[in-house]
């Protein structure tokens, strides 16, 4: 199984960087909660912080997102996972722990300003794909119980069942959620356009190394651009192990079992 990002992608988006961080056997359930609620809160107020005053959608982290959206077509309304993070926090509204990748997620989101998602690896269908989508894809909004197709054209995370997350990444699947039971997952650190590299390589770092930490199993991480734009995700835990330290944008952290 792999993950593709498709031409159609890079057409629009030429300078992208798309961070993955592949975590393998993890135990995603809470042995110290308040960990996690502290990491969160910690999270919020470098957040507020960082943003200071003034006009949240002028904020350099959202206006860049919001260019972005404009490029393809998108849902009406629909805003990047992170305007929606912040615009919370910035309201005075705390975040409520759901499970321990989605909170480490979350802070990552929230202390770096990017876009952080996860999916579980093990409810794909076939090989993942970022790209442009048919409008055809079968696609059940998180919460929600009516598909809610995406638009043809529109940037979406795709598999061979159908969508995974709408609008770049607006709206996780209901079908690919982390739950407790994840054991195998897939998390993501996105920017439109390299202004932001440095930041994204930090993020996807910390997200490896806090899950590694945290939840044990085996992580490893990698950065994706037009030249580097597929990677296997069920690669072998032992060739990794095996494998050692790496060059470039892929490192990884394995605790024996």
């Amino acid at each position: 199984m792999k993950f593709v990002i498709e031409d159609g992608f890079w057409d629009i988006f030429p300078d992208a960087r798309i961070g993955v961080a592949v975590c393998k056997g993890v135990e995603n359930t809470y042995s110290d909660k308040a960990f996690f609620e502290d990491t969160l809160r910690s999270a919020e107020m470098k957040a507020i912080s960082r943003l200071g005053d003034g006009n949240l959608t002028e904020k350099p982290e959202i206006k860049i997102w919001r260019e972005a959206f404009t490029k393809f077509k998108t849902k009406k309304g629909a805003r990047s996972s992170v305007e929606a993070l912040l615009k919370r926090v910035v309201g005075g509204n705390q975040l409520r722990c759901i499970n321990p990748l989605v909170d480490l997620y979350n802070s990552i989101s929230l202390k770096y300003g990017l876009p952080c998602g996860g999916e579980d690896i093990d409810k794909f269908k076939g090989d993942l794909r970022l790209g442009l989508a048919l409008g055809e894809e079968h696609f059940i909004p998180l919460g929600d119980r009516e598909s809610s197709p995406p638009y043809p054209g529109e940037v979406a995370y795709l598999d061979d069942e159908g969508a995974v997350c709408r609008c770049w990444n607006w709206r996780e699947a209901e079908r690919t959620m982390l739950t407790e039971d994840t054991k195998n997952a897939f998390l993501c650190i996105e920017i439109p356009d390299s202004s932001k590299l440095k930041d994204l390589e930090s993020a996807v770092e910390e997200l490896s190394q806090l899950v590694f930490e945290n939840l044990g199993g085996c992580c490893h991480y990698f950065i994706l651009d037009r030249n580097n734009s597929e990677y296997i995700l069920t690669e072998n835990e032992d060739n990794i192990r095996k494998a050692g330290m790496y060059s470039g944008s892929r490192r990884q952290n394995c605790r024996s079992q």
